[in-house]
């Protein structure tokens, strides 16, 4: 038996078939449904072309007017790694701010690939995006010189340029990395800790080098060597189980300073491997306060950034530049706070 044939797809009306159907010109209509040329018609005129174009289904093509305006009421929006829970809220907050301006958002994900990255702008560019925001700055990445290229305005959010880019270029909104990261530390040396290492994040990204300073910083105001520094090669769960595996093999600590949540869940992996528990054998601290680490067990005590805020300053910063690209650039470094759950307790006695 034959499959049914697929339904026809109605074609789209056009300013052919409704200046036709009203006997006008297409001029004449251009001029009545443009409501900056409306007046150069007669009211009659006007009314006739808009029941004609109301009943054909006529709406304005909104790749033409980009052609014409240069200007697409679209914002891109460039993320390292969709699958990480700190993103979303993030997201949300920007969509939230454009969408109440006229915009919406095209949201592609990088994979932490600097050429993705740079196809992505590219192809974003031929959409006639209005502006961009990137979360996924790191080294290596040509995300700036393409978005001035394109002349497309950007602005950074939760990551910085690397050291030695030009910074002063582009407004960034990022956390007290260095800040955050200490917090963790006063907390531990608190509790009772002095064995504590540092589970780092990958390196060439802005959050990884600052958190990495912090934590040494930290250690040395309290007078106090750290018992490790690891690198992740990613911020991944498989990353951070690596990482702590081989922290694991080196000298005993009682207490890790990890400088992210997804790091985290790896590290409680390598943890449950080796027979280990968190907070009685060894206390681990995280980073972001993404979504659900209270519900881990034991729940995460890390630093909470503020996602919100994050999002709609970066999207109102976006709109003020497009709207005034003379502006000062901003570099803006919002406070994080600690929270404390139980995934930290003193150490052991002895340990």
């Amino acid at each position: 038996m034959q499959p049914p044939a697929p339904l026809p797809v109605p074609s789209r009306a056009t300013i052919a078939d409704v200046a036709r159907e009203a006997g006008v010109h297409a001029s004449t209509v251009s001029r009545a449904l443009n409501p900056a040329t409306r007046g150069m018609v007669t009211d009659a005129v006007a009314q006739r072309v808009t029941e004609v174009a109301d009943r054909l289904g006529w709406r304005p093509s909104a790749v033409a007017a980009g052609l014409r305006t240069r200007k697409s009421r679209t914002i891109g929006i460039l993320v390292p790694d969709l699958i990480n829970p700190i993103f979303p809220p993030i997201l949300h907050a920007v969509e939230t701010v454009l969408a109440a301006q006229g915009y919406v958002t095209l949201v592609a994900n990088t994979d932490n690939d600097a050429a993705r990255e740079s196809l992505l702008i590219e192809r974003m560019a031929t959409h006639l995006v209005d502006g961009l925001i990137l979360a996924s700055a790191a080294a290596g990445t040509d995300a700036l010189s393409l978005c001035a290229r394109f002349g497309i305005p950007a602005v950074l959010i939760n990551r910085r340029m690397p050291e030695g880019a030009d910074c002063a270029a582009v407004s960034a909104i990022t956390n007290d990395d260095l800040h955050g990261i200490g917090l963790a530390v006063d907390h531990l040396v608190a509790l009772g800790h002095r064995r504590i290492a540092h589970l780092a994040g990958p390196q060439g990204v802005s959050t990884a080098r600052d958190r990495r300073a912090g934590f040494l910083e930290r250690m040395r105001h309290h007078g106090l060597a750290p018992v490790a520094v690891v690198d992740a090669a990613a911020y991944t769960r498989d990353a951070g189980r690596a990482a702590m595996a081989l922290l694991l093999q080196g000298p005993h600590c009682t207490a890790v300073a990890v400088a992210n949540d997804m790091l985290c869940l790896g590290v409680y992996d390598a943890m449950e491997a080796a027979g280990r528990r968190v907070a009685v054998d060894i206390s681990v601290t995280g980073f972001n306060d993404m979504p659900f680490v209270d519900r881990i067990h034991p729940a995460l005590t890390t630093i909470r950034i503020q996602h919100d805020a994050m999002g709609r300053q970066a999207a109102c910063i976006l709109l003020a530049e497009m709207a005034d690209p003379g502006l000062a650039r901003q570099d803006i470094r919002l406070a994080p706070e600690l929270v404390i759950r139980a995934s930290t307790a003193p150490p052991a006695k002895g340990a």
